[in-house]
């Protein structure tokens, strides 16, 4: 990570997820983790905002012990504005302003962040009548999406037009999914080596989870929350990590087929794994988003990966002709932890 952060020198960092892999921590020193973790933040005088993952959410760690210890740190802009029992935690936004803005009780945002808890793991100490961890589902819970959509509306008629926003989740949607069967190497470059795991996976229509039921591969409950994403005037972007193996975006037109949800021209992007915790040899890294207000008035951001060796790869403009324009493949290298 401050290998990344000093190449690029950011101006805001997101650690979208998994934070701690918390089914291997005790009860008692879990949320200790978080004090490594955001090291180089603090040292580097950097704000961030994280949302929470399934690893984030486990018998023995709290996602909201997580919250508390994150806001140990001046530099914490993690909120909850959400607090319905099944929502999880990390459901809020960030406005930001313009550069020229003195007061911001008297500005309208440029750019509003979306933050999204998609939960899963398990409930925090919670056992099962056989004393096994309950599961918790895995996607964007309906209430969370309803506070989005319309604090959402409120803002923008409070500004009188569309607002640019961005949107952080850890665990993709179904549309994802249905994303990857038409991923190329120089139209979405980055590694493509993982079956995306989606929001709902394992989980039945009835509500309960099995992970060994064909029946029960999707249930479709992150539908709701692919709806209000596919509906929402100005929405650039969803990022989000899970599959350590993805990292790829793709421009999201068309339907989701089983669903009638129709999207027009939101970019769904992996991240690049970062920490040298969970499982895979890929090399390490980060996306770096590149905003500017100008091209916000056209909708339109860059990106592209920041190797911790240095490197860039998968630059790639994310404008009305992404799926089309041609880029460089980007290379599958790997780095071991000796």
């Amino acid at each position: 990570m401050a290998d990344v952060l000093d190449k690029d020198r950011p101006d805001f960092v997101v650690l979208n997820g998994d934070l701690i892999t918390g089914e291997v921590t005790l009860k008692d020193n879990s949320t200790d983790y978080i004090d490594p973790l955001v090291a180089p933040l603090v040292e580097r005088n950097l704000t961030w905002g994280s949302t929470y993952g399934n690893h984030d959410h486990t018998f023995s760690l709290s996602a909201e012990n997580i919250f508390n210890r994150e806001h140990e740190y001046v530099g914490a802009r993690t909120q909850r504005m959400v607090r319905t029992a099944e929502a999880g935690v990390s459901n809020y936004f960030l406005p930001v302003y313009s550069r020229s803005c003195r007061d911001t009780t008297a500005c309208d945002p440029e750019l509003l962040l979306w933050f999204f808890d998609s939960r899963g793991g398990a409930y925090y100490q919670r056992p099962t009548a056989a004393g096994a961890p309950t599961p918790q589902p895995n996607w964007v819970d309906t209430k969370v999406v309803e506070w989005f959509q319309g604090t959402n509306a409120e803002l923008v008629q409070r500004a009188g037009r569309v607002i640019p926003s961005l949107a952080f989740v850890h665990i993709p949607p179904n549309a994802t999914s249905h994303a990857q069967r038409r991923i190329h190497p120089n139209r979405n470059p980055g590694i493509d080596l993982e079956q995306v795991s989606q929001q709902s996976q394992g989980w039945c229509a009835n509500g309960t989870q099995d992970w060994d039921n064909p029946q029960c591969r999707y249930g479709g409950f992150d539908v709701p929350f692919m709806s209000a994403l596919a509906t929402t005037p100005g929405l650039m972007g969803l990022f989000y990590g899970h599959d350590h193996a993805n990292t790829w975006c793709y421009r999201w037109d068309g339907e989701v087929p089983g669903t009638g949800i129709v999207a027009r021209g939101i970019n769904l992007c992996y991240g690049q794994h970062t920490g040298y915790g969970g499982y895979g040899d890929f090399i390490r890294g980060g996306r770096e988003i590149v905003l500017d207000e100008g091209r916000l008035k056209r909708f339109e951001v860059d990106t592209y990966m920041r190797l911790e060796d240095g490197r860039t790869v998968g630059a790639v403009s994310l404008n009305a002709t992404f799926n089309q324009d041609w880029y460089p493949a980007t290379p599958n290298d790997q780095t071991k932890l000796e």
